[in-house]
Order: structure tokens, then sequence, then C-alpha cells
């Protein structure tokens, strides 16, 4: 007994090792995020996506879109059975056009870390693809707008794990007004446009850097999602 409550505790140990927040972080964005971005849209989907992408860029009359940078479309694999929405764009995402780089997505990459997963085996997007002015969350008109490339997102990647980070995206998808708080480490198999699967929502990171004790919270999510990965023998490849 006392073998395994220590096991829990060095593992507890290990996870706040990796995701403390008061880590040191470069000032400049690390290329790989770069070398991710574009492995991103080659394979067997890469037409699919550039046409998205496309579509997206061609939009018309966005004030997120004239008031940004660069369109953020993804980062990752699109290989992967593992999706994750964040929210929206920074000011770091927004000047190199990729999702959760900086400081919060350190974070991001921590947190992965800690249950064997990056960027080579995981998929990552937002709910909206330019940013919303001063990092705020998207508007309901916003979500409601960019929803439906949202969803031929997610039919394009057909994911089997859908992480949501933050109540944007969990609203987006879910649909509702829900506190994440309450709604966190639940499962829900929902069916998305064409694709069929397993939806789960967590602390976004930049919210766990404003509120370091709830990532107490985040990591017993982290276990769960782990647990579903061995359930369902998901395989990872690049």
């Amino acid at each position: 007994m006392i073998k395994k409550i220590n096991t829990k505790f060095i593992k507890l140990i290990k996870y706040y090792n990796l995701i403390n927040h008061n880590l040191i972080y470069e000032n400049e964005a690390i290329n790989r995020y770069k070398i991710n971005s574009n492995l991103a849209i080659k394979g067997s989907k890469s037409k699919k996506l550039l046409e998205l992408k496309q579509l997206i860029a061609s939009i018309k009359n966005c004030e997120l879109k004239k008031n940004s940078t660069n369109i953020v479309f993804s980062d990752g694999n699109p290989n992967a059975k593992i999706m994750i929405i964040g929210e929206g764009p920074g000011a770091n995402e927004d000047l190199e056009g990729v999702p959760f780089i900086g400081k919060t997505g350190d974070l991001l990459d921590k947190m992965l870390l800690s249950v064997n997963l990056n960027r080579d085996n995981v998929y990552i997007t937002n709910v909206v693809n330019y940013r919303p002015p001063e990092n705020r969350s998207p508007t309901k008109e916003e979500i409601t707008r960019y929803l439906p490339y949202l969803t031929r997102h997610i039919e394009i990647i057909d994911p089997k794990i859908l992480i949501l980070l933050g109540s944007a995206a969990l609203n987006a998808i879910i649909g509702g007004d829900h506190v994440i708080s309450k709604f966190r480490g639940k499962w829900i198999d929902k069916k998305i446009g064409k694709c069929s699967t397993s939806v789960i929502a967590s602390f976004h990171p930049a919210f766990l850097m404003r509120q370091p004790d709830q990532k107490k919270l985040s990591w017993l999510d982290l276990k769960i999602i782990k647990k579903k990965i061995l359930d369902l023998k998901i395989n990872f490849e690049k």
C-alpha cells in the first residue's frame, strides 16, 4: 500500500515539474513550430486541408481577419488520432501563423509530454483562425461564423479523441453555455459532421498559467486521456 502511494506521489511530482509555469522561457518562438506546421499539410489529407485553409483565408467582411497578421490554421500531424482544439490565436500565434506557441505553447507541450504525447502524434487547431483583439475569447457570433470550417476540419482529421481546451472550444462543439470547471474530465461520444469521436474538455493552458492551483485537475484529465488512448489501442504514427 505504501509503495503504491509513493508511486503516485512520484508521478505527481514529475508532472508538476513538467508543467511548472514559473520555468524560464525563451523570448523568441522555437523554430520547430514552423517545421511542424509545414509537415502538417503533407500526406493523403493535404489537398483537403489546403482547400479548407484557402476557403478560410477567403472569408469576407470578418473583423478578426481584418485586424490579424496571419491566418492560424494548424500544427502537428494530420494523420494523428488525437485532435486538440483551443479557443483562438494570441499575439505570438498571430505573428507566426501557428497555434499554441510562446509560453502557452510551451506549457501545452509539457502537459502533452507528461502522458507521452507531442506535436508529432497530435493535431492542433483553434475554434477561430484569426486572433481576437486583446487576446479575448471569441464571441458567440464569431464562433458561429467559423463553426462550419471547424466542423469540416474535424471531418478531415477524423480523430478518435477530441480534446477541447477552454470554454469557447467546449461550447462551440457541445453547444450551450457550459462552465468548463463542471464539464471537464467527462467523456462524450459525439458525431461532428461525418466524424464520430470521443470528446473531453479540460482547462486551457493560458488559464492554468493564471490559476496554477488548477493544474492538479488538469493532471487528472490527462490521466483520463491516457487511459482512453490505451483503451482505444491508438497507435502513433508520423
